[in-house]
């Protein structure tokens, strides 16, 4: 998760040919050392979250409404006809799909929120849920469920939470597809196959550009029009993966309550140089565009060397949609300038 995502939640209550054969076989086991299984027979559902929370259900779920970015990994898994509605940003102003979105048919889904605050109770239970599923970037907070109203959306239907802050990026993507397997994709679908090969091809292209360009380091960031935010390599799911990888990150000193950034003034936009600056590209923070007019901005060493990348700062959590981060990254650091 991104500052800019933290920032909302604190304060609005907030490998070839063998690796894709092994990924199938993990995810046909539905399970792990934490305690994700699932368990079908006689018709019984079973799957136990990121909360330790063990959903028990008559049947499998056939009527799935989701966090947005979570339905959209599951997508990407091949979970497609039992997802039915969706919250968060789904569609931007001109009707198309946010980029958050991902590849969901976003036209046949009931869109209960567009926005953070927003979650059409009504709209909800006219579908009918089975299950309700999300992103917990905090732990026991599912995002974007309003916490006014989370006790009557719960009631409304089971809900499931993937972890998706301070663990490596592996672990999410690992159990979004059990539960996609657990509610009926096959791990062995090429499209699934081919993502989790070319994620791996990708994430040794990062330990690859690292290792030829050693020393550039790299600042993930937010921009806002009052405030700059530096984010943790420690919180967020692909820092954390990306210094793993060896990739040089920054690490803020005065980090907030929850410990995923730091909020600078535009005065201070400036104490943690770098020689690249990922950059949240979401449509809630603002883009190089629009921060030209911002002197603190065009003053900084990576901005005047031009090596600003976009950083999808909320990641989707699949194969699919991580190997063209892991991609970019690689480009950007292989490419990368020291500037001081």
């Amino acid at each position: 998760m991104s500052s800019f995502s933290a920032r909302r939640f604190t304060r609005r209550g907030f490998l070839g040919t063998s690796g894709a054969v092994a990924l199938g076989a993990v995810l046909a086991a539905c399970g792990g050392d934490d305690g994700g299984n699932v368990t079908q027979g006689l018709g019984a559902w079973s799957f136990t979250d990121d909360r330790g929370t063990e959903i028990d259900l008559k049947a499998r779920p056939t009527r799935v409404v989701g966090y947005v970015g979570t339905a959209a990994a599951l997508y990407d898994f091949g979970v497609d006809e039992r997802l039915v509605g969706v919250f968060g940003p789904t569609k931007l102003q001109d009707g198309s799909p946010d980029p958050q979105a991902g590849e969901l048919p976003v036209d046949r889904l009931e869109i209960i929120g567009n926005a953070f605050g927003e979650f059409n109770i009504e709209k909800y239970a006219a579908l009918s849920p089975d299950l309700l599923v999300d992103n917990m970037f905090v732990d026991g907070e599912l995002f974007y469920v309003p916490s006014e109203s989370a006790d009557k959306i719960y009631a409304l239907a089971p809900s499931l939470a993937i972890s998706t802050g301070a663990v490596s990026l592996p672990k999410p993507l690992r159990r979004m597809g059990e539960l996609a397997v657990a509610l009926g994709a096959d791990p062995n679908a090429p499209k699934v196959t081919e993502a989790k090969a070319r994620f791996d091809k990708a994430a040794e292209a990062v330990r690859t550009a690292v290792e030829a360009n050693k020393g550039v380091r790299v600042l993930a960031a937010s921009a806002s029009p009052d405030l700059f935010y530096a984010s943790s390599p420690d919180k967020n799911s692909d820092l954390i993966f990306f210094k793993e990888l060896g990739v040089e990150l920054i690490t803020p000193e005065k980090l907030g309550e929850n410990g995923f950034y730091e909020e600078l003034s535009w005065e201070n936009a400036d104490r943690y140089p770098a020689d690249l600056i990922i950059l949240d590209s979401r449509t809630q923070a603002l883009q190089p565009e629009d921060l030209g007019g911002k002197a603190a901005w065009r003053d900084l060493p990576a901005v005047k060397a031009g090596q600003v990348v976009p950083w999808e700062a909320e990641p989707r959590f699949s194969y699919l949609g991580c190997a063209p981060i892991l991609e970019n990254l690689a480009k950007a650091i292989e490419s990368a300038e020291k500037t001081g």
